[in-house]
């Protein structure tokens, strides 16, 4: 055997690995699991190479990703070079008219776009949707305690319809996080938010949320009091002892909208990882939170 073969590595622990993904492909075969991709992952292009592979590689093994995706950095970054000063309160970026428009332009215009072309690249029928696309997404203006935020929206309904007519076709639908009222008017709403009603509306079998750190942490400044495994109790417990830091709030209700919403499982798992997304799927072990009922 050619030298250059023998030393990529042991046949046999390849083997292993395939052999502990069999029950996984064949339990998430036919099934939906939507994605909510944020943080570093979208923003450093190797993870960002590795997350489309990824997410092709589900595709062509039989399961059904839906992406979910917002692009915060992307959004400020437009605002400031059109000369506006991004401005949140209580973690909501506070949402004019003007900074309605601005928003639309980098998500649907721009980073949806770019996405689907990456994902086209690894071969996986991307089609890119905003949620005022087909009614996909329907929002209420946010009735929030720190004030008027403007155009920023709740989702109420979820047109899951068009979803599974997508993907039963073969298409892996790419979800930016701009929903349209009942007046017709465009609403800002959070990816995570909107990542978890998206779940519940397909009955997926899994939600996972990239993040930006290992999982949720008991103690958010410290690493090593990662949770790998909490119920939804606990899950609302954090949220109402204010445990969970700012960044992870979001993230929290999105996966406890999930599980309220009789998604089997939601997981919040760490971006930076190399192909983080397989090892949930598809080991033993996992990575990150698992939060179940």
């Amino acid at each position: 055997m050619p030298k250059h073969v023998t030393d990529q590595g042991n046949p046999s622990a390849r083997a292993a690995v395939l052999v502990e993904a069999l029950p996984y492909l064949r339990s998430f075969y036919g099934k939906t699991i939507v994605i909510k991709y944020g943080g570093n992952a979208m923003t450093d292009d190797g993870l960002k190479a590795q997350v489309m592979q990824d997410i092709a590689l589900l595709h062509y093994v039989g399961i059904r990703p839906i992406l979910v995706h917002g692009g915060g950095p992307e959004i400020s970054g437009l605002m400031k070079r059109l000369g506006h000063e991004p401005r949140f309160v209580g973690g909501l970026r506070v949402t004019d008219e003007a900074t309605m428009e601005i928003v639309e332009m980098a998500l649907a215009g721009k980073t949806n776009k770019s996405i689907v072309a990456m994902l086209n690249r690894q071969g996986a029928r991307a089609i890119g949707l905003s949620g005022k696309d087909a009614d996909l997404l329907v929002a209420r203006k946010m009735v929030s305690p720190h004030g008027d935020l403007g155009f920023v929206g709740d989702v109420v309904a979820v047109n899951a319809e068009v979803l599974r007519l997508l993907a039963q076709n073969g298409y892996v639908p790419v979800i930016c996080s701009v929903a349209v009222g009942e007046d017709g008017h465009s609403y800002n709403v959070n990816a995570d938010h909107a990542a978890g009603s998206i779940a519940v509306a397909v009955g997926a079998a899994k939600l996972i949320v990239l993040t930006d750190v290992e999982g949720v942490r008991a103690n958010p400044d410290d690493p090593a009091t990662l949770i790998s495994e909490m119920d939804i109790g606990q899950a609302r417990a954090m949220l109402a002892s204010r445990a969970a830091d700012k960044g992870m709030i979001p993230k929290l209700e999105a996966c406890i909208t999930a599980i309220e919403g009789h998604v089997e499982r939601a997981h919040l798992i760490d971006g930076r990882v190399p192909h983080a997304l397989l090892i949930e799927v598809f080991t033993d072990t996992g990575i990150g939170t698992m939060i179940r009922r």
